[in-house]
C-alpha cells in the first residue's frame, strides 16, 4: 500500500502520527517485558498486564494506518489506484471502527482477565515471586503514568480520538502497574509472618480489583463509535446547520431546505438541498457558486475533514 511520503513535521513527535509512533515502540517493549516477568514472576495479573499491552500495541498500528490513510487522502497524495477507486468518499468511516474495535478488545481482555481471577480464588490462589514482580510493577508505572502525561497534554493541541484513546490506554496500564505495586509490596511483608497463608491470593485479589476498574473505562468510546459507524446526527452540528439553513432561506426568498448531517470520526458529513420557488429567474453558475461560497463561510470549519455538498432544485422530491 503506498502512500505519498508525508513531510517531517507531519511525522514528529507532537504530531498525531509521531506520538502514536512512540507508543507503539514503548507498548511493544513493556508487552514482551510483562509477559516474560509474568511468567518468571508465576503472576498472572503480570501477564495480563503484558497482553493487555500487546492488544493495545496492535490496535494502534492500526489507528496509525488510518490516520496515514485519512491524511494522505485529504491532501490528495493517495497513490494506489485501487484505493482511491474504492473508496472515493475517504477513510473516515474507518475511524470509528478502529476505534470501537480497540475499545472492545480490551473490555474483552479485562473481562477473560476477571474470569480467570476468580477461578484462581476457587483452586486456592497463586504463588508468586514477589521480588521479580515489585521490580516490574515499579518501573511500568513510572513509564505508564509518564507516557499518559505525555499524550495527554500533547493531544490538547491535536485533539485526536486516536491519541485520545492511546492515552486512556497508558493511563490504564498506569492503574494496573500501581495496582500491582501496592499488592505485591503487601505480599513481600506479609511472607514469612502469621499472614503467610493470604499470600496466594493477592494476585487474583489485585487483578479482578483492576479488572473491574477497567472494564467500564472504554464504554464511552464504545458509545461514541456506534453512534459515528450508525450515522447518529450530532445534535448540535445539526442545530448549527438549520441555523445557517433557515437564515439563507429568509434572505434569498427560498421555499425551504433539507439538511442531512452526520459524524463519521473526525469526518463531518453535511447535504443541503434548498427548494427555489418554481419559475425563479434564471442564475449563472458563478452566482449559484457564490451563494454556495456564502453558505460554506457560515457553516464555518472548511478543513479537509468537511464533507459539504448544497445542492438548489424547484422539486421536492430531489431534497428528500
Amino acid at each position: 500500500m503506498a502512500v505519498e511520503a508525508e513531510s517531517r513535521w507531519q511525522l514528529g513527535p507532537g504530531t498525531e502520527q509521531g506520538l502514536l509512533r512512540i507508543s507503539i515502540i514503548v507498548v511493544v517493549l513493556f508487552a514482551a517485558l510483562g509477559i516474560v516477568f509474568g511468567l518468571l514472576s508465576g503472576s498472572f495479573a503480570i501477564i495480563f498486564d503484558g497482553v493487555f499491552s500487546l492488544i493495545d500495541a496492535c490496535m494502534t498500528m492500526a489507528a496509525l494506518l488510518v490516520v496515514r490513510l485519512i491524511a494522505a487522502s485529504n491532501a490528495g497524495g493517495l497513490r494506489n489506484k485501487r484505493l482511491v477507486d474504492h473508496f472515493t468518499m475517504g477513510f473516515w468511516h474507518l475511524e470509528p471502527i478502529v476505534l470501537g474495535v480497540d475499545a472492545l478488545l480490551l473490555t474483552g481482555a479485562a473481562v477473560y482477565a476477571l474470569i480467570n481471577a476468580i477461578d484462581s480464588f476457587l483452586v486456592g490462589g497463586r504463588e508468586v515471586h514477589f521480588g521479580l514482580a515489585l521490580g516490574y510493577a515499579a518501573l511500568t508505572t513510572v513509564v505508564s503514568f509518564a507516557m499518559w502525561l505525555f499524550q495527554l497534554r500533547a493531544n490538547r493541541r491535536i485533539r485526536s480520538g486516536f491519541v485520545g484513546l492511546d492515552a486512556k490506554g497508558w493511563l490504564m496500564s498506569g492503574l494496573i502497574a500501581a495496582a500491582l505495586l501496592v499488592a505485591f509490596a503487601g505480599g513481600w511483608v506479609l511472607e514469612g509472618t502469621a499472614l503467610d497463608w493470604a499470600t496466594p491470593y493477592i494476585d487474583p485479589a489485585v487483578l479482578a480489583l483492576v479488572c473491574l476498574v477497567i472494564i467500564p473505562m472504554p464504554l464511552g468510546t464504545i458509545r461514541q463509535s456506534l453512534a459515528d459507524i450508525l450515522l447518529v446526527t450530532p445534535a448540535d452540528l445539526k442545530h448549527h446547520v438549520d441555523t445557517v439553513a433557515g437564515e439563507i432561506v429568509a434572505v434569498h426568498g427560498f421555499l425551504d431546505y433539507r439538511a442531512y448531517v452526520a459524524k463519521v470520526g473526525r469526518g463531518r458529513q453535511i447535504e443541503i438541498a434548498f427548494i427555489v420557488p418554481p419559475g425563479e429567474p434564471a442564475r449563472t453558475v458563478e452566482e449559484w457558486d457564490r451563494l454556495r461560497d456564502e453558505i460554506s463561510e457560515a457553516i464555518g470549519g472548511d478543513t479537509p475533514d468537511r464533507w459539504l455538498t448544497i445542492v438548489f432544485t424547484a422539486d421536492p422530491e430531489w431534497a428528500d
